[in-house]
């Protein structure tokens, strides 16, 4: 049954419900999804089908984390830009805090973690990374044409990793996908419950913009290393399309080169945050308090998350007032449909490298696995299970040498 529709328009209101999301979503960004729909759209009726529909829609179009874009998008219809902060502080609070600990408890009680179930956490990374691309490349490659763009970038990537290397391969994926696709319009879609003006619009996105550029000249200019933090996680915030997994190579190139968290914390992190609810892009709090040098702890963790988020919020905001005529242009959604296949190959070679090369060693890695893959697709179990599941297994397991 419906219950009447929720008037309360507080950020404190909104804070509350995002607050039960980010404590109980499990899945990632498509469950989310859900999660959202059932709440917003059945439970409390803030917004129509059609119309939520059409802010799913802006969020998969934009790069950054798709549920958290939503959810500042709904955030944003409810309570102006209190609600839009409101409703990210309780849907990425709760995971970015556990991560921040499980990162703090890795470096000062490393003894208390072993070094087989950091192994059974790099190899539950696997399996993730195999469900997300196996999905992905399902809905977003669906012909042969897109099938081989997908191979295409992610040999590009292969050959030449760095985080250049996959900026470049999306702009090519995209401006190819302007002639290979032919899309037909949407049509006219009902209209959003959003007041936010073009003008403002304009304004949002073109922070984005600067801030994308000028930050990478000053961190080279200056010789600072938060500066340098919030370039990287910035960057990776504003290139990500295709959702939360997606994040994983263009992190690991940004961190990992420069000696800032090594591979094997990297990837174990990675494998924690599928233990926790809410964003995955909250994996980089987690890195932003690994850091080996200072900032690190809790103000690492901080300014890696709001690094990785800003860009969201500017691009969902700036969107909104142009989204309704723009998500009608076919030559819009043909360039989308072919960075969506560079997305898929990226992926698939972060698959290979580094989070199959860093964790399978031997044929009891590949059996490990293999199951985890089974249980998170055939037999449905929740992400945070089949996590918990491999750190016992690695535990067990004898660790390679």
């Amino acid at each position: 049954m419906t219950s009447s529709p929720d008037n309360d328009r507080s950020p404190w209101a909104v804070f509350l419900v995002f607050l039960h999301l980010g404590l109980t979503s499990f899945g990632g960004p498509v469950a989310h999804l859900g999660y959202f729909r059932t709440e917003f759209v059945e439970r409390r009726r803030w917004l129509g089908e059609r119309a939520y529909a059409d802010i799913v829609a802006l969020a998969q179009f934009l790069p950054g984390p798709a549920s958290s874009q939503v959810g500042m998008a709904l955030g944003l219809a409810r309570g102006g830009y209190a609600g839009a902060l409101a409703a990210w502080l309780g849907f990425t609070m709760p995971s970015a805090i556990v991560l921040i600990l499980f990162a703090l408890g890795m470096a000062r009680h490393s003894e208390l973690m072993s070094a087989g179930a950091l192994h059974g956490l790099k190899v539950v990374a696997v399996a993730v990374v195999a469900q997300a691309v196996w999905g992905m490349a399902r809905n977003l490659c669906p012909d042969a044409t897109r099938r081989a763009m997908a191979v295409l970038a992610a040999a590009g990537v292969l050959l030449l990793p760095s985080v250049w290397a996959q900026m470049g391969v999306i702009v090519v994926a995209g401006a190819a996908g302007l002639f290979l696709f032919r899309p037909a319009s949407t049509g006219i879609t009902d209209e959003l419950p959003l007041t936010v003006r073009r003008r403002t619009g304009l304004f949002w996105l073109a922070l984005f913009a600067t801030l994308l550029v000028a930050l990478p000249l000053l961190a080279q200019a200056v010789p600072d290393a938060t500066l340098a933090r919030i370039d990287a996680f910035y960057r990776a915030g504003s290139l990500v399309f295709g959702g939360g997994h997606v994040v994983l190579p263009l992190l690991q190139a940004e961190v990992v080169p420069n000696g800032w968290v090594d591979n094997d914390t990297f990837l174990a992190g990675y494998g924690a945050t599928q233990a926790v609810p809410g964003p995955l892009f909250t994996f980089a709090a987690f890195l932003g308090a690994s850091m080996s040098t200072p900032p690190s702890g809790w103000a690492g963790g901080l300014i890696a998350l709001l690094s990785v988020f800003a860009p969201s919020f500017l691009l969902i905001a700036g969107a909104l007032p142009f989204w309704e005529r723009l998500r009608t242009l076919p030559r819009a959604q043909a360039a989308l449909m072919g960075v969506n296949a560079a997305v898929v190959g990226i992926l698939l070679a972060a698959l290979y490298d580094p989070v199959w090369t860093s964790a399978i060693h031997s044929v009891a890695d590949l059996g490990l696995a293999l199951l985890a893959l089974i249980a998170l697709m055939r037999w449905k179990l929740p992400p945070w299970a089949v996590v918990v599941g491999c750190a016992l297994a690695g535990w067990m397991l004898p660790v390679p040498g």
